[in-house]
């Protein structure tokens, strides 16, 4: 999993220097705000993974913060942590939209527990998510709902022709093709045109490889046509 980015807001130095250390030890990065101000400047200019969020802030109140955050992200996991322990205080919490009450004081290993838990959840949701709006082979991603390539995150400009191509592979890595069927799936045309689909194979290498004349992904298998190699 990728190093888990934890933002704790809490105006008691001492408990948020306690769960810095423990998530610090769980080799998490750990940002700190000690009011809901700083709290959202932290949040707008960094990609957390998960909220601590105490309710008793010096400016505005957790509750207030968490709504602020909901209209930006409705899935970023936000964990209240705080001492007022009523039932109509947890009930406000969980219907703003957190995923988790903890009352103080807390067990920092049931703490550590359920922070661990709930950033897996969020990881493994936002892949889900990715997964069905994008092919993703190797250093490629393919966006299926705007026809868009990127390699290692950064779009390359392709024709529609070469689009078809590189999604058809993508569709299928690591099988070999013969250039009749890849043309004829294209082009959706039963005349073969071998010089066609050559030329195209080297306008589209020449965007994707490192190095062009020494193909990487789109190998030539000699006698038969491509393979795209993942």
């Amino acid at each position: 999993m990728d190093t888990a980015k934890l933002l704790i807001v809490e105006d008691e130095e001492p408990v948020r220097k306690l769960i810095k250390k423990i998530f610090t030890e769980e080799n998490m990065i750990v940002y700190e705000a000690s009011t809901g101000k700083e709290a959202f400047e932290i949040f707008t200019k960094y990609k957390v993974d998960l909220i601590i969020l105490d309710i008793l802030l010096e400016d505005i109140s957790g509750y207030e913060v968490a709504k602020r955050i909901r209209k930006y992200d409705i899935q970023l996991p936000i964990v209240f942590l705080s001492g007022k322990k009523e039932d109509e205080d947890i009930i406000r919490g969980l219907e703003i939209g957190a995923d988790n009450y903890i009352t103080k004081p807390f067990s920092p290993s049931v703490l550590s527990a359920l922070i661990k838990s709930l950033i897996k959840r969020h990881k493994e949701l936002l892949k889900e998510e990715l997964s069905s709006n994008y092919i993703i082979q190797g250093d490629f991603k393919f966006d299926i709902n705007n026809y868009k390539l990127y390699k290692n995150n950064k779009e390359i400009a392709l024709s529609s022709k070469e689009m078809k191509i590189m999604k058809f592979f993508m569709e299928n890595p690591n099988r070999v093709f013969s250039k009749e069927e890849i043309y004829k799936y294209i082009w959706n045309d039963q005349d073969f045109d071998d010089n066609s689909m050559m030329v195209y194979i080297k306008y589209l290498r020449n965007k994707i490889e490192d190095n062009p004349s020494k193909p990487r992904y789109i190998k030539t298998v000699w006698g038969i046509g491509y393979e795209f190699v993942i």
